[in-house]
């Protein structure tokens, strides 16, 4: 039985949850691998926390030179997220020629490229299945399981919180900020949730999928963000109404030789398979062009799941070390063949568009005039009655230009007769 060094840097949820695992399964991971993952070294700046794990003596540490550099370690793992000191961490790491291992997607994200090459020097693997979609194996099926494919459209919902939130609205009827306040209360958002429910850190996983489809390390740049803060209980009802259920959506798809890559709330039907994923669940939908549609499901964050991605990773670089195979998959390989990125106002798709209208004659003319003028087609329209002077308005569209929709909704806006400025989201008709 080979014996596999594990160093950690970060005793977090995280870094406990992969700690956990390795101590739990590791006699099962040894069976199934001939190799048995032990962990020599953890660095963490609080050493007296109890995690609930009992250590041995000497393996909890402050110095982080003694993950880095020790000669009992044989990869490095890092989980203490950010983008400054835990880059530095891995270049060092793969500087003494260490392989790494992260769950740190913004640090991807934003420096994928630096770090990917720095790997390539060194001759070193770098995993990062933990990076996207927590315990759902996303990385290994884009990078190994689903390489005889050009990736025509990957969808995603890819944050836990988002659509944690999301379910709660439609459910149990309550607002936005009801159920964020809510989600804090139960640790599912942060005190400060802009990373999540603002898109950015769908965003920062959009970009890792994307990168590994269409070989062209991307960054965030390129991508459109919007997130569910201007999501309303109306509108969510509205959406049932019409079959409809509204998610936070990673859209990545490849048309007319680009790339597109946006995150945004939008509508999607409600027997979709991605319909129906709720609570922190996460879920990716992938079409390869020789496989067809596949689905992967599944928990998409804490401390089990994303643990679970962490020690999948260590194994596979530790058969790497074992066999001598070190880089048999690479980290990340440019092939340059989607280089070129849509625009959001190039994206063609249907919209749902609500409108608070003064309910006098002629206002709906006015609006179709200006869809028209846009070369917009109305699909359907819907208006309830109500007792006020003012009356909601949804319209369906058929599949129009973003840059005609944007330019018909300020003109829309502009009109006397729309009280309140009007509210877009985009649709997706899914399988």
């Amino acid at each position: 039985m080979t014996q596999f060094n594990v160093g950690i840097i970060g005793f977090g949820t995280v870094g406990t949850g992969t700690v956990r695992c390795l101590m739990q399964n590791g006699d099962l991971i040894a069976d199934r691998t001939g190799i048995r993952p032990v962990v020599t070294r953890i660095a963490d700046m609080d050493t007296t926390r109890d995690r609930g794990i009992k250590l041995p003596d000497g393996v909890l540490t402050n110095d982080v030179n003694a993950v880095l550099g020790g000669s009992d370690v044989d990869v490095v793992v890092e989980l203490v997220g950010g983008t400054t000191i835990a880059k530095d961490f891995i270049l060092r790491a793969l500087a003494n020629g260490k392989p790494v291992v992260t769950a740190n997607k913004a640090l991807l994200a934003h420096h994928g490229a630096e770090i990917f090459a720095a790997a390539q020097r060194a001759g070193v693997d770098v995993y990062y299945e933990a990076s996207v979609a927590g315990g759902i194996p996303i990385i290994k099926t884009l990078r190994e399981g689903l390489v005889a494919n050009r990736i025509v459209e990957i969808v995603g919902i890819l944050n836990g919180t988002c659509n944690y939130i999301l379910t709660r609205m439609e459910k149990e009827s309550l607002d936005f900020g009801t159920v964020l306040a809510a989600a804090q209360a139960a640790g599912y958002a942060e005190a400060n949730p802009s990373l999540d429910v603002d898109g950015i850190d769908t965003a920062h996983k959009a970009s890792v999928l994307a990168s590994l489809a269409y070989g062209e390390w991307f960054g965030t740049a390129p991508i459109y963000v919007e997130g569910i803060r201007s999501v309303t209980l109306q509108d969510i009802q509205y959406a049932a109404h019409l079959g409809y259920r509204i998610k936070l959506l990673a859209i990545i798809k490849e048309e007319d030789s680009k790339v597109q890559m946006r995150v945004h709330p939008t509508l999607i039907p409600d027997r979709s398979l991605l319909g129906n994923v709720n609570g922190v669940f996460n879920a990716v939908w992938v079409r390869g062009d020789t496989v067809g549609d596949t689905m992967y499901y599944g928990r998409g964050a804490g401390r089990d799941a994303t643990g679970s991605a962490v020690v999948a990773d260590i194994m596979d670089v530790a058969r790497n070390v074992t066999c001598g195979a070190r880089q048999r998959v690479p980290a990340f390989r440019s092939h340059h063949g989607y280089a070129s990125i849509m625009p959001v106002s190039e994206v063609r798709i249907r919209y749902y568009i609500r409108l608070q209208a003064s309910d006098k004659p002629g206002v709906l003319a006015a609006v179709s005039g200006i869809l028209a003028k846009a070369g917009i087609s109305i699909a359907s329209v819907t208006q309830k009655e109500t007792a006020q002077e003012s009356v909601p308005v949804v319209i369906l569209t058929h599949a129009a230009l973003e840059a005609n929709m944007q330019m018909a909704l300020k003109e829309m806006s502009q009109l006397g007769e729309i009280v309140e400025p009007p509210v877009l989201f985009r649709i997706e008709d899914l399988p």
